[in-house]
């Protein structure tokens, strides 16, 4: 077993981390103070690959393992955790559901704009009354004649109100339940794509999230998204690799709130000691660390796999359950080692504590990972 990663990814991991320290860091406070998408950052990015990592050149593509794709959310989420979750979504959802699904003239018409970031993709699953439960989608689409007419609505979209692309699931079937529900490739420039409204957010409050509706969108025969009826099934696979996403992005915040947390407990004195030199916040910068070391490796271990075209339902899980239940554990540690100055903004601790519950939430619940992976434990052998 090796547990080394490849100089090229070091070098990745470098060019990443000096990427976001000079273009993201002086304008995190800002950014989420406003409310604002980061859009020219999100356009720096697409030239340097970091939009299109995993795809093939042939496709704009960066080509990477996604490994090193996790390396990327990690590196900029350490700095701003909005920017990482934008660039997942775009990626590991929308970009990657047309990659997998997709034909050949929908991949080359799409992918190459979207990894070279000119365009910005966002994925449409969750309802107002289908969260955890998809199956329980409303959205539909009737084919008439030629043309797909799609009527519903989505909520918590990521990247809904900058993106040009959007792919949507709508019941085609509704006797067929699960295999009932077809994906849609739709530019958002169609008649019939609306955007409801944005959402005002505890954290991330950089990544816009917010409602898409389709209003008697009409969308030709080619609008549909890999086979008629797999929109859903299509849609677990798509969320087996954003949850190592997601698993990626919360090592990034814990690591970015623990090397806050590390910073000032060296600068820190308290009874004429630094506060490093006192056994209990050693014992918890040593918790911390340990932790985040343990969920890197669950989650690098998820994405090599993948890599392999393994099946990582049950550990893509697991690395998401694990990686965003520790990272809000290492942010809570981290406030308080702040102590009064962890509520302060200035010290940016506050914001990662703010940011990282989402990760408990987005891509599936930790009590639906539960779910995911005693399905698989409790499988016949």
């Amino acid at each position: 077993m090796d547990f080394q990663i490849t100089e090229e990814q070091e070098q990745l991991r470098r060019a990443v981390r000096d990427f976001a320290q000079r273009e993201v860091a002086p304008h995190v406070l800002e950014w989420d103070e406003g409310n604002i998408f980061p859009l020219d950052v999100i356009r720096k990015m697409g030239p340097l690959g970091y939009m299109g990592s995993v795809f093939p050149e042939e496709y704009g593509g960066a080509g990477l393992d996604y490994l090193s794709y996790c390396i990327i959310i990690e590196e900029l989420s350490r700095v701003d955790p909005s920017v990482g979750l934008i660039v997942a979504a775009h990626t590991s959802l929308c970009s990657n559901h047309i990659y997998l699904a997709g034909d050949e003239e929908q991949k080359r018409k799409y992918l190459p704009k979207l990894a070279r970031g000119e365009w910005i993709g966002c994925w449409s699953l969750t309802e107002p009354e289908a969260g955890s439960d998809a199956g329980g989608t409303r959205s539909q689409a009737v084919l008439e004649g030629d043309y797909w007419v799609l009527n519903g609505s989505k909520t918590f979209c990521t990247n809904a109100h900058y993106a040009q692309v959007c792919v949507g699931m709508c019941v085609t079937d509704r006797a067929a339940s699960h295999h009932g529900i077809s994906a849609f490739l739709i530019d958002t420039s169609t008649p019939g794509f609306r955007l409801g409204r944005k959402e005002n957010k505890l954290g991330m409050r950089a990544s816009a999230t917010g409602e898409v509706i389709f209003d008697n969108l009409r969308l030709p025969r080619s609008g549909l998204l890999g086979r008629q009826g797999e929109g859903f099934v299509d849609s677990l696979r798509i969320l087996d690799g954003g949850r190592i996403s997601i698993a990626a992005l919360s090592i990034g915040i814990a690591q970015g709130a623990y090397d806050a947390a590390l910073k000032y407990s060296k600068q820190r004195r308290q009874f004429g000691r630094f506060i490093s030199e006192f056994q209990a916040i050693q014992h918890k910068l040593v918790d911390m660390a340990t932790q985040i070391e343990a969920a890197r490796l669950l989650t690098y271990r998820a994405a090599w796999l993948h890599s392999q075209k393994r099946s990582v339902n049950k550990e893509s899980a697991m690395a998401k359950l694990f990686a965003s239940e520790m990272a809000v554990k290492v942010c809570d540690e981290a406030v308080q080692i702040h102590g009064g100055y962890g509520f302060i903004k200035e010290y940016g601790v506050e914001k990662f504590y703010r940011d990282v519950k989402l990760c408990t939430i987005g891509e599936g619940t930790s009590e639906i990972q539960r779910l995911v992976i005693a399905r698989q434990l409790l499988k016949s052998k």
